[in-house]
């Protein structure tokens, strides 16, 4: 079917100038054209609709009603593709997406991981503010929080990512120092411990909790190493330097390649302290409906999902972490 023939669609432009300015004059400054080009393609237009679109008074124009009509449809069409052009562009342009999250998880979890984010959604301009304050999303403009925190205290937008679990790990080089073993909790007197003194009222991230719960009280170790960041802590144990209370499935990553190792399995009947805590992803309310948005907290929800690496061990199945 032929398209209705149409006026010539560049008169358009000149014409919903003139009627919102209601002007020839100002409709030339805005389309940097001559007083002159603007009335010939307001005649022109009129010509080939074969009605007038306004009424020409003394330093005056009013629109006619034909004018009216014209003008209403005019002006939402062309707003219309200007916001489709709007759209088009920004394809092709990158999209600033700022996540902010504690170091330790930045670090051990998101960064190895943000390479099979950028394959799949290459435009997104990603970036991570890796810090342990607890920050305002909007008034420090991020889009998006990855925080560790009990479920009450998550905001009604947050996605769980995954709990806990907890054991001692190490560098596979210290299991093959027969000077001292590491085969049961007890030969962790051989051994030196490593801590992470930034750990806040989670006690079951301590080696003094650790060791009570099984059993060991007045164990001493070899020696002590501390350290403010949990990253740091994770360093030294993989440079051998130390047995690590390690957190899955933060270490995921670092256990499948076989960097990091369990000596031994956690006892059955150990009693341990419980908690709710988790990760949650956030989206910055204003920021939530963005497509890059939505993208990244499907996607680490998605990597969150895939089934927990099992640490390599000795002896039976580790005891779970909630």
């Amino acid at each position: 079917m032929a398209r209705p023939a149409l006026p010539q669609l560049d008169l358009l432009i000149g014409f919903e100038s003139a009627a919102r300015h209601l002007s020839f004059t100002r409709a030339a400054a805005e389309l940097h054209l001559t007083q002159s080009a603007i009335s010939r393609q307001v005649q022109a237009l009129e010509q080939q609709l074969g009605v007038p679109l306004f009424e020409r008074r003394h330093r005056a124009l009013l629109l006619t009603e034909a004018g009216q009509l014209l003008q209403r449809s005019t002006a939402d069409a062309l707003q219309a593709i200007e916001k489709t052009t709007q759209r088009i562009r920004g394809l092709k342009s990158p999209r600033t997406l700022t996540v902010t999250t504690v170091v330790s998880f930045a670090s051990l979890w998101l960064v190895p991981r943000l390479p099979q984010f950028r394959a799949q959604y290459p435009l997104a301009d990603v970036r991570i503010a890796a810090d342990n304050r607890v920050v305002d999303l909007a008034r420090e403009r991020m889009d998006v929080a990855i925080r560790y925190c009990a479920p009450e205290r998550a905001p009604p937008q947050a996605r769980k990512l995954f709990g806990e679990e907890v054991m001692p790990m190490c560098s596979p080089r210290l299991l093959r120092d027969r000077a001292r073993p590491l085969r049961r909790p007890e030969d962790l007197r051989h051994h030196t411990l490593l801590h992470d003194d930034m750990i806040d009222a989670t006690p079951w991230l301590e080696w003094p909790t650790w060791l009570e719960a099984h059993g060991l009280r007045d164990l001493r170790p070899a020696g002590d190493l501390h350290f403010s960041l949990y990253d740091q802590m994770i360093q030294a144990a993989l440079d051998g330097q130390g047995v690590a209370l390690g957190r899955l499935p933060l270490l995921a990553q670092l256990i499948e390649s076989r960097r990091l190792v369990a000596p031994f399995a956690i006892g059955k009947n150990a009693s341990m302290p419980q908690s709710t805590r988790a990760f949650f992803a956030i989206p910055e309310p204003s920021a939530a409906s963005r497509p890059e948005v939505q993208a990244f907290v499907d996607w680490v929800v998605a990597e969150a999902a895939k089934p927990p690496v099992q640490a390599r061990r000795r002896g039976p199945a580790m005891m779970p972490r909630p």
